[in-house]
């Protein structure tokens, strides 16, 4: 404990003794405080400025402490002071009082209620940094409200004092005029509980709901004003409930779940259905990394007692048809494809419309179809699907060399005989690494050139570490801390000139990848007219609409991430909310969002990786189990990696957990399902996993945990109770 915390407990522990020994409260009874009344004024008309002070100290101290009697002591302050000087008085020192306690909890508690309460104190705090005034406003009007405990639990949060003591100050001013005045008929009263009738409080109830519905009403006006320069062009009725512009996951999971909520949808998509997922980045990529280890596999089959002669491979020839590799990833798209086809949607009731959607107004859309028409269509409420598209850095001389992308690289890779001789891949995050290891397992050289110091820069180091000696296994050259300068044509040769150390090294490629991040779509479609920002991802409050309240944005064109599934996710959101938000409305949650790099061996994290805890200072204990003590890792040969789980210290309460190895994938769901319904490690020690089976690393996960905090002194007294039984 620090000295300013000991110097705040001290404080408190001897302000609180002090009143109980000299017993105060029996002063601030009703019957006390009826029977003192004549000597109280008495000393009042004598000594009036010291009364004063005295009473706003103690009222203060009374009410810093949260020692029971404040009703009482403002009750004092209006029979004897009268209803001006005790309105002053109590106002101030209770304001005063009340923002002591706060500071005191926030001294002595805040910190550690923020570690171990993360996510939720989160939540908390992002609330009150939006609506903190209103909320503080609308308690402090309600009487019936335990102002102590306001006090204590908005310490806890990081709303600045100065906001807590004037919502305050304002909050609590008609309770304290009420009761102030209630105190100059002090004579008349038979019981505090005449202070204040139900009528009295129910209306101070209605005074407490002022606020929330004030700002309501506000909200509703600032969504107006936005729509009233648009208003002449707002139509009567309206041709869609939902128009859904996109058709990649986020985009097809909001005209499914419109058309499952009847509602009359239509769905535009400017190329294929399906979008970069299906066509150009999920579907493709992992159909290429299974053939890619499948070779890998029977290269190295004599681990397994197998000689395939794979490992034979000479000048002229390769035993991998790198054209029937192609021709899997083809057919792989091809087999998933009719799940996001036109046909599928259309016969659950969607208008599929191939064209380019531009918005006209904020009801209005645009859409240019293949055959040079233009159809324009109204909608009630818009869904904004429009994806993301890779960067490509501004590299000089790369535009001359040529280079791929994500997009483009299937096309290119599609019809050859081989895979590219010489493939530089710029980037080491998890497409860069996925397809750098891919290509390598297939027969390419490969280099993989990283800026910063190290590959999957958001995982732990160690992550970084175990990928970086993966991908050096499998052949790919890995060149960290190392930036690209230009890309040159010299003597024949397309060559990328690197720099290191603050020295210069050209590297000869065949193929340029260029897999350095994604940017969202927001251009071209009318965005800019509309007033809304293009320039990032779109700007979305927490129910995902943009600053027009019918018109809402999901997956990588909202962000925060760029995941199929995270799309999906907040696509339910966003149409449900577009269709039935004037019923109810949800928050999208974003608590518990996995995700996986498909390198060998996989990486899967959901929560909180060591990293990011330290770095938002909270508080944690590390739980790891080693893959290369799993039975059924040992069998597969596969024992390598690890389970990693973080989790509050002392408690089994998941925060994070990050696996490295084989499934790591699928293994994540079960600390995914935990994460998201607030299970623990102890119920996951508790599921019955079956033998022989990778699911069982969870299992023994927890079971670490749980020897971690094996309770010792408990286990010796069973050690004698058993000794004595012998």
């Amino acid at each position: 404990m620090n000295t300013r915390k000991a110097v705040v407990l001290a404080a408190l522990v001897l302000l609180s003794a002090t009143m109980w020994a000299l017993d105060i409260q029996r002063y601030l009874t009703l019957e006390a405080l009826q029977a003192q009344r004549q000597g109280l004024e008495g000393w009042y008309a004598e000594n009036p400025w010291s009364m004063r002070a005295g009473f706003f100290v103690l009222y203060v101290l009374l009410t810093a402490v949260s020692f029971p009697g404040a009703v009482a002591l403002t009750l004092v302050g209006g029979a004897v002071m009268g209803l001006g000087w005790g309105l002053l008085l109590v106002s101030f020192a209770s304001t005063l009082g009340a923002t002591l306690a706060f500071w005191s909890a926030r001294t002595l508690l805040r910190d550690t209620v923020q570690k171990r309460l993360h996510t939720r104190m989160a939540e908390i705090n992002a609330g009150l940094a939006r609506d903190g005034v209103w909320y503080l406003l609308s308690l402090r009007l309600i009487p019936v409200v335990p102002f102590f405990a306001i006090n204590l639990a908005m310490g806890l949060t990081t709303m600045r004092s100065g906001t807590f003591f004037w919502v305050s100050q304002l909050g609590m001013l008609p309770g304290t005029a009420v009761y102030v005045n209630a105190g100059t008929q002090l004579g008349q009263l038979h019981s505090l509980a005449d202070v204040a009738s139900p009528g009295l409080l129910g209306a101070f109830v209605l005074l407490g709901l002022f606020p929330l519905l004030a700002r309501s009403g506000l909200a509703w006006h600032a969504r107006r004003q936005v729509l009233t320069p648009w208003a002449a062009q707002r139509p009567r009725r309206f041709d869609r409930n939902l128009i859904v512009i996109g058709g990649g996951a986020a985009g097809l999971v909001s005209a499914y779940i419109g058309s499952a909520l009847k509602a009359k949808v239509t769905l535009v998509e400017a190329k294929a259905l399906g979008g970069d997922c299906l066509n150009t980045g999920c579907v493709p990529s992992k159909a290429l990394i299974r053939s890619a280890h499948l070779a890998h596999q029977l290269r190295h089959a004599e681990r397994y007692g197998i000689d395939s002669g794979l490992h034979i491979e000479h000048a002229g020839y390769s035993p991998i048809s790198f054209k029937k590799v192609m021709q899997h990833v083809d057919a792989a798209i091809a087999s998933i494809a009719p799940h996001d086809s036109a046909q599928r949607y259309t016969a659950l009731g969607v208008e599929v419309l191939q064209g380019y959607a531009t918005l006209r107004t904020p009801w209005h859309v645009d859409i240019a179809l293949p055959d040079g028409t233009v159809r324009t269509l109204s909608a009630r409420s818009i869904v904004l699907a429009t994806g993301a598209s890779p960067v490509v850095p501004p590299l000089p001389g790369l535009a001359d060399v040529g280079y791929l992308t994500s997009e483009t690289l299937w096309d290119a890779l599609r019809h050859r005989e081989s895979p590219p001789a010489r493939l530089v891949v710029l980037g080491g995050g998890p497409i860069g690494c996925e397809l750098a290891q891919a290509l390598a397992r297939l027969g390419s050289q490969v280099v993989l050139v990283e800026a910063t110091a190290r590959l999957l820069l958001r995982e732990d180091p160690e992550v970084s570490t175990a990928v970086e000696a993966a991908l050096v296994a499998d052949g790919v050259e890995v060149r960290t801390a190392t930036l690209a300068l230009r890309c040159e044509h010299r003597a024949g040769e397309k060559l990328l000139v690197l720099a290191r150390d603050g020295a210069e090294e050209a590297v000869a490629f065949d193929d340029l990848l260029c897999a350095v991040g994604r940017k969202p779509r927001l251009t071209g479609f009318g965005l800019e007219a509309l007033g809304i920002p293009a320039a990032a991802t779109a700007p979305t409050n927490a129910y995902l609409q943009t600053r027009f309240p019918h018109i809402y944005a999901a997956g990588d064109v909202a962000g925060p991430y760029q995941l199929t599934h995270t799309a999906a996710h907040q696509a339910w959101y966003a149409s449900v909310n577009a269709l039935l938000g004037g019923l109810h409305r949800f928050k999208a949650d974003y608590r518990s969002i996995p995700s996986v790099t498909f390198v060998d061996p996989e990486v899967a994290r959901v929560g909180l990786n060591v990293q990011e805890a330290q770095a938002q200072g909270i508080a944690f204990e590390v739980t790891r189990y080693g893959l290369d003590d799993l039975d059924r890792a040992l069998c597969d040969g596969e024992a390598h990696g690890w389970v990693q789980v973080l989790t509050i210290p002392g408690k089994d309460r998941i925060l994070g957990a990050t696996i490295v190895g084989r499934h790591a994938g699928e293994l994540l769901a079960e600390f995914t399902l935990a994460m998201t319904h607030g299970l623990g490690l102890n119920k996951i020690l508790g599921t019955v996993h079956p033998y022989p089976t990778w699911s069982e690393s969870a299992k023994y996960a927890a079971g670490a945990w749980r020897r971690a905090h094996t309770p010792e002194g408990l286990l010796r007294l069973a050690a004698r109770w058993h000794r004595w039984r012998l």
